[in-house]
């Protein structure tokens, strides 16, 4: 008698020999959160999915893997559960898979960092449910190979919601839309933001790991379309200084095991349950740690500062508040969940939510109180010279060390994992320090 996973491969495999598909694509999400991965062809796939698919360790960023032994393998088990055909690679689906090594689930692999934070929210029998807004830039090549704006004429002052622009860029969205559809995603909006080239996709919210997974798989489609379109898909936060940024906002809501609303009360403070403010006390009190895990890259505070923008709005979340769907602080409170404001689309998606989960549940076990409302414009007040809360870090290297001082969000996360995270970023911030920019040569060249 098969079991039931023996039945579940049998069946996948079955189903996708009648599509005429030949390999899968076996993907996994390094440190930095890129997808990464190999093709194995179809009579691989067992072995794929009981043993792994084989990948040298300390080639892959954040492993922490050694360059000799049985653990220097990363073996990535395919999720047969995942595997669907890609409608823009005849012959090829796409599966996700989780790190292993020395026969061991590997404790800096992203999505089991994430898969331990879900489980200990089912110990609770409560589910995280997950609504991500993907925002993203579309770029061309010049013939120097350096990335400059797709649309010449998409320069409005304030291009949210610009139809014109919208309707040149018809052949790559509707192309990227089209294929959404087909990989399963539910899609509910398509529009242009705030800044110029800027777009977003919404589609339907899922619970934690599926929205993460499906997020990746949003990636490497944007990614796979812009360039059959001779474009360049861009997560990077802030491209243009006198425009807004990308962000990755996350919108949260808890179910227990009846399905209910755990984070909601209509008649609570900002509709929100004793529960649902422990929450938001919880990832307002991390905030600075979650930062380098929600804001990865040099670049990402240039978005999250308090600049001009050419629209006259800037929608970045710089101070630690908390208000009414208000739009200018951190945490959003709207319709009984939160929108988490902090991630750029440059995080590593599994990684910050694992951070958001151990964040909250941190405040709710240690019973946090509820944070005040703040229910004014804070970029009107800052500008007023009016008190406002703290801020974010202002730049990577403060939220590492923010990150690195936060023993209690370590110690939920893994030190193992929170070591290669600071041990990149600081990498990451070390290579920066190191340029000089062009705006250094203007100001300074001949000053002194």
């Amino acid at each position: 008698m098969p079991t039931a996973a023996e039945s579940l491969l049998y069946t996948t495999v079955q189903t996708l020999q009648a599509q005429g598909v030949h390999s899968v694509l076996c993907t996994f999400t390094d440190l930095p959160g890129v997808p990464k991965g190999k093709l194995v062809p179809l009579s691989g796939l067992g072995a794929a999915v009981a043993k792994g698919a084989g990948f040298s360790g300390p080639s892959i960023w954040g492993t922490g893997l050694p360059r000799l032994g049985p653990r220097s393998e990363y073996m990535g088990r395919l999720l047969p559960e995942t595997v669907r055909p890609l409608p823009y690679w005849p012959g090829v689906a796409h599966g996700v898979c989780e790190g292993w090594a020395g026969g061991q689930p590997l404790d800096t692999c992203p999505r089991q960092l994430l898969q331990r934070q879900t489980d200990r929210l089912a110990q609770r029998g409560w589910r995280l449910w997950v609504g991500v807004e993907p925002e993203f830039f579309v770029f061309a090549r010049d013939a120097q190979g350096r990335l400059v704006p797709a649309d010449a004429q998409d320069k409005l002052a304030k291009p949210s919601y610009d139809l014109k622009a919208l309707m040149r860029q018809r052949a790559f969205l509707d192309d990227l839309c089209q294929r959404l559809g087909a990989l399963g995603f539910a899609l509910e909006q398509t529009d242009h933001e705030d800044a110029c080239g800027q777009f977003e996709i919404n589609y339907a919210h899922d619970h934690a790991l599926a929205a993460a997974d499906r997020y990746q798989l949003f990636k490497l489609t944007a990614h796979a379309t812009a360039e059959a379109h001779g474009l360049v898909f861009s997560c990077m936060p802030k491209p243009f200084a006198d425009q807004p940024g990308s962000g990755l906002h996350f919108h949260l809501s808890l179910t227990n095991a009846q399905g209910e609303p755990v984070m909601a009360d209509p008649a609570g403070a900002l509709g929100l349950s004793a529960t649902g403010h422990a929450v938001v006390a919880g990832l307002l009190a991390h905030a600075d740690a979650l930062s380098a895990l929600c804001a990865p890259t040099v670049n990402s505070y240039k978005r999250l500062a308090v600049s001009q923008s050419a629209s006259g709005t800037t929608w970045s979340p710089v101070w630690k508040a908390v208000g009414s769907n208000n739009r200018s602080a951190l945490v959003r409170a709207v319709d009984g969940r939160i929108e988490w404001r902090l991630p750029d689309p440059s995080c590593n998606i599994y990684v910050a939510l694992a951070g958001v989960i151990a964040a909250a549940l941190d405040g709710v076990d240690r019973g946090l109180a509820p944070v005040p409302a703040t229910e004014v414009d804070l970029y009107q007040a800052h500008a007023r010279g009016e008190p406002t809360p703290e801020r974010l870090p202002r730049d990577l290297c403060a939220a590492l060390d923010a990150l690195a001082a936060d023993t209690r969000l370590t110690e939920a996360l893994g030190a193992a994992y929170v070591a290669e995270h600071l041990a990149y970023g600081r990498a990451e911030w070390d290579a920066w320090a190191q340029q000089v920019s062009d705006w250094e040569w203007a100001r300074y060249g001949d000053r002194f």
